[in-house]
């Protein structure tokens, strides 16, 4: 497996649709692995392809270590509900983070590796990740979404508060 770079704002691939994955091979493969070690290397939730500089509709998320890396390729967003407003980052913008509206909850239809098709349901942190992760498959970027941008130093007043 090998660290790839991290495509950075403003790159054109970024904000290019990505193409669908019709070919389920070894190479895809590898390409998730390493885009998996990618994510992990740097603190990231999820990765979309387009952020090391492949334009396929191939995507990450993991949320934590004992749940199930979740790999969505061709992911389809079949169902919404509800909304929250929540910081986020992006490895592709790094030390920018906002606040964006997103759906509370999430259904897709995706298909693994291998190019079996499923479905997931998620809510909260998990439906923003996924819901992150698609709109970089989609060209959509999102500072595009920030409502209020969030100051690092506003984390940090939080931990202490605790």
């Amino acid at each position: 497996m090998a660290i790839l770079k991290i495509v950075k704002h403003p790159s054109p691939i970024l904000t290019t649709p990505c193409k669908e994955v019709t070919v389920f091979d070894e190479k895809l493969g590898k390409l998730l692995d390493d885009m998996y070690e990618t994510m992990v290397e740097n603190d990231g939730v999820g990765i979309a392809a387009p952020q090391v500089g492949e334009s396929i509709r191939a995507a990450i998320v993991e949320f934590d270590e004992e749940q199930d890396i979740i790999e969505m390729i061709n992911p389809v967003v079949t169902g919404t509900g509800g909304t929250e407003v929540e910081v986020e980052g992006c490895l592709s913008f790094p030390g920018l983070f906002g606040e964006v509206e997103r759906p509370f909850h999430v259904r897709i239809e995706a298909q693994e590796r291998d190019g079996k098709l499923y479905e997931l349901e998620a809510e909260g942190y998990e439906a923003r990740a996924i819901l992150h992760e698609i709109d970089h498959l989609n060209g959509i970027l999102f500072d595009k979404k920030i409502q209020r941008v969030v100051d690092p130093s506003e984390f940090e007043e939080e931990e202490d508060e605790e």
